[in-house]
């Protein structure tokens, strides 16, 4: 019986050695001091930022006896809800005491519209200055940027003078035109920038097709803009629901929103300052926005990674 065949090139041993000196894989740490220190820093960030929550939900529940005591973290011995009925209800907001509900459906009144009208003309401003680029449209767009970047204060007196003049100041539709025009240039640099990372061969065979402007808009564009539209909705519903300034100049006594009554809760200088009602209607004025960012957060982020800042 012959002996085996020697292999000259040595490649069998050098295989097997290596298999037997390769290690056993590591097992990975769960706990680095990298590790250690990114959750510290998240739990840190976390309590900064839950702990005003904290206080305000337990102080809303407390009665103004524990409150007067001083125990600022203290959990409630006598719970009680009174303080959410007040301020929905019968807090004062000046000269009515009807509670936060009637400033809660001006919001929703103003709300509606500004954010459905905002989102349709920045979608159509983007998807003109992405495809079809009329003349000047690279000038347009930078008068459209640089409108984003003026403070609101500058430009409340002369939008004053102009709504009092067509007969718009004070009134729902004065201030819903208002929110429309401040939220046109962020709209369109979302939806222009949405847009303009999308296959360009897209548009040019919808052309082909003979597909027209407003064509090829509802039918091709708008149902590829589901992502940044939810985008778009959030920082408009947000933006608008927590505006003070523009809603107490523009929105005249009767169409006051939410944040401006709470203001006026929060200020007023007539009896006593019950802690626990301005808290309750605190959170009643945060939920809407706490909500939306809850239910559709993931949507934001996908939105945002799906071309949003992008271009």
């Amino acid at each position: 019986m012959s002996a085996p065949l020697a292999d000259p090139s040595g490649a069998g041993v050098r295989a097997t050695g290596g298999a037997r000196r390769n290690p056993a894989p590591r097992r990975r740490r769960h706990f680095t001091p990298a590790r250690l220190g990114v959750y510290g820093f998240l739990i840190i960030a976390a309590l900064f930022f839950l702990l005003p929550l904290y206080v305000m939900l337990v102080t809303s529940v407390k009665p103004m006896d524990e409150i007067r005591m001083g125990h600022l973290l203290a959990l409630p011995r006598h719970l009680t809800f009174a303080p959410w009925q007040d301020a929905w209800s019968s807090a004062c907001t000046g000269l009515e005491c009807a509670g936060i509900r009637v400033g809660f459906w001006n919001s929703v009144r103003i709300v509606v519209p500004s954010t459905i009208i905002s989102i349709a003309v920045g979608a159509v401003n983007g998807y003109a200055l992405s495809f079809w680029r009329p003349r000047g449209a690279g000038v347009l767009f930078a008068v459209l940027l640089a409108g984003a970047f003026i403070p609101v204060q500058v430009m409340v007196y002369p939008l004053v003078r102009v709504l009092a003049t067509v007969h718009l100041f004070a009134s729902l539709p004065g201030i819903v035109l208002i929110h429309t025009i401040f939220g046109m240039p962020v709209m369109t640099l979302l939806f222009r920038n949405y847009y303009a990372a999308l296959p360009q061969e897209l548009f040019k065979a919808a052309r082909v097709d003979g597909g027209g402007f407003w064509r090829i808009f509802v039918q091709l564009m708008l149902p590829m803009s589901a992502p940044i539209v939810v985008v778009a909705l959030i920082m408009q519903v947000t933006g608008i629901w927590n505006d003070y300034i523009l809603g107490l100049v523009f929105a005249g006594t009767k169409n006051l929103p939410m944040t401006v009554q709470l203001n006026n809760i929060i200020n007023t200088t007539t009896g006593e300052r019950l802690y626990n009602v301005n808290m309750a209607a605190t959170i009643l004025t945060s939920l809407v926005p706490l909500a939306i960012y809850f239910v559709s957060g993931r949507w934001f982020v996908r939105g945002i990674a799906s071309g949003a800042v992008k271009g």
